[in-house]
């Protein structure tokens, strides 16, 4: 089904069917958390998932096409942020299997319950907010873990740089493989900013193929400069798309964390020479999705400094505990500090 738009006095009693809180799949979708970049730009210019706000990434194809990401405050009547994403290295003749997308992967423990890939496979709805310097059809996608199974859609954004509200409604699949409850990823919602021929579909048909896309779809990638916002994402069981489930920010940002963490410091208090180690250890905040992978900021010394920095090790990660270990490099050398460090268990 292609998307139409709606406005909220249409919704009747929308909520008598459905729940009334945790209908939202779709984690940071008003984009209010930024763990990482703190509203910065970043660049996507390769095929690797770089990360803009908490949960969303995007991927490119090298340096064909390269935008920017970032957190904006551009925003529609409700909502405070958005994520910008704007063109800085055009690509108006895509290679036939190349794609520009923006997603985010939704963990199996949260969309068991649609049971897609049986008899029973449930209706969802996907609803949004959008505002594009370039106007047209435009695609977007979900497809299983396996990106062998996809569902290519489209909507049309009808004014230039106007927020407009769109909703997508998607039959379950009863055949394809999907994630049940697990810490996997359960499927994968994105929107095209430009794909090749192999890359696209028919819109509004599940079809045994990675698609990225809608056949006909505007490719915003082939226009310099085009900027293109997006906020208000939701992701619901049912056919209706019911108001944006606005949660406080201390719980938008434990869930973020369950995938992403970020810490000032981690200080590990040596008192020893070059053929000791020392350690320290450090509950979560909140419990990851699965063992993190940990990457380390600046560091220094707080007293008795030397210039020589110790070797670090993180022993055992868990997904709800860490021990750092440090080996001394000098008599004496006392807390040895990080600043910051990176946790990441994203799907």
């Amino acid at each position: 089904m292609t998307s139409k738009a709606f406005g909220l006095a249409q919704l009747g009693n929308a909520f008598a069917d459905g729940a009334l809180s945790n209908r939202n799949k779709i984690i940071n979708g008003a984009m209010t958390i930024d763990q990482r970049n703190a509203g910065a730009a970043v660049t996507v210019n390769s095929t690797a998932q770089t990360f803009s706000v908490d949960r969303w990434w995007a991927s490119g194809q090298s340096t064909d096409g390269v935008f920017t990401m970032q957190q904006s405050s551009t925003a529609p009547s409700g909502f405070s942020n958005s994520t910008l994403i704007t063109v800085t290295t055009a690509d108006a003749s895509i290679g036939t299997t190349q794609r520009y997308y923006f997603a985010q992967r939704i963990e199996g423990f949260n969309t068991a319950d649609l049971g897609w890939g049986t008899a029973s496979a449930s209706t969802v709805t996907l609803s949004f907010w959008v505002r594009s310097s370039v106007t047209g059809a435009f695609g977007g996608f979900v497809y299983n873990s396996d990106a062998d199974y996809s569902y290519p859609f489209s909507y049309t954004i009808s004014s230039a740089n106007t927020w407009e509200q769109k909703a997508v409604t998607i039959a379950g699949p009863t055949a394809g493989t999907w994630v049940g409850a697990t810490n996997g990823m359960g499927l994968q919602v994105g929107w095209s900013l430009g794909a090749g021929t192999d890359r696209l579909g028919t819109a509004g048909a599940w079809t045994a193929a990675q698609k990225f896309g809608a056949t006909g779809q505007t490719n915003l990638i082939a226009t310099l400069n085009a900027t293109f916002y997006i906020t208000g994402v939701q992701l619901e069981a049912g056919d209706t798309a019911t108001p944006f489930e606005h949660r406080s920010y201390g719980a938008e940002l434990a869930l973020c964390q369950r995938y992403y963490q970020t810490y000032s410091y981690v200080g590990v208090d040596t008192y020893v020479g070059a053929d000791k180690d020392a350690s320290s250890s450090m509950w979560l905040t909140v419990q990851m999705r699965t063992a993190p992978t940990v990457t380390y900021g600046a560091h220094g010394f707080r007293s008795n400094t030397t210039a020589t920095t110790p070797s670090t090790t993180t022993i055992g990660p868990t997904n709800n505990y860490i021990l750092f270990q440090v080996t001394g490099t000098s008599a004496n050398t006392r807390t040895f500090l990080y600043n910051p460090v990176y946790l990441s268990a994203e799907l």
